[in-house]
């Protein structure tokens, strides 16, 4: 059985290099700044919608990852080493507890605390001694990539390939293709290697084999 290509193509990690920035020079800045420890602060708060990037920022960072949504209760999640939280606001009861002794734990050792919510700490359902910690940090917005950003940036990631995109090619890719980045740059990685393994030239046709192929025996 051959799957789909863009099944068999491992994610690229998360880096902070990797990441597009779009109109977040600025926050990208601070936290570059933040992580190299040039600035003091216990706690840095990245907020703004779903597939923003705060995820990828997170896991990008180098700290120890957790997810509340898949661990709302923070469990075997120790202080010791720089931690990042991501999806802040899902955490229940016990784990805003457990943040809470956390944020003090880190502070105490000198170490940090970068987290990840919808909304900034002062606008989340926590407990408000945990809001006041998390709120006494750094906090920043991250701003969605706009269609034209994302288009010009799998276009920019298309001529590091020599890979030559018209603009139909790119305008069916934003019309039919997963929105969020990490799906479009893998994307771009398929294309490549599927024009490679075929020994053709990106067309509208092939890339609609390529997205549409199926398992075949």
């Amino acid at each position: 059985m051959r799957q789909l290509i863009l099944d068999l193509l491992p994610e690229s990690p998360p880096t902070l290099d990797n990441f597009v920035a779009g109109g977040n020079d600025e926050t990208l800045a601070a936290l570059t700044g933040w992580l190299a420890g040039a600035l003091e602060n216990t706690a840095f708060c990245l907020h703004g919608e779903t597939g923003c990037g705060k995820s990828h920022l997170l896991l990008g960072s180098g700290f120890t990852y957790v997810d509340a949504a898949a661990n709302p209760g923070l469990d075997g999640i120790t202080a010791g080493a720089p931690l990042a939280v991501d999806n802040v606001e899902a955490l229940d009861a016990s784990g805003q507890v457990a943040l809470f002794a956390l944020f003090n734990q880190l502070k105490a050792d000198g170490e940090r605390l970068l987290t990840a919510a919808g909304q900034p700490p002062s606008h989340l359902a926590l407990r408000e001694d945990l809001r006041t910690r998390l709120g006494s940090g750094l906090i920043y917005r991250l701003q969605p990539l706009s269609d034209a950003e994302k288009a010009a940036a799998i276009a920019a990631q298309a001529r590091e390939r020599a890979l030559k995109l018209t603009p139909e090619i790119i305008d069916y890719l934003m019309r039919h293709a997963p929105r969020n980045m990490r799906a479009l740059t893998a994307l771009i990685v398929a294309l490549d290697r599927y024009t490679l393994e075929h020994k053709r030239a990106v067309t509208l046709p092939l890339l609609r084999e390529l997205l549409h192929q199926e398992t075949t025996a």
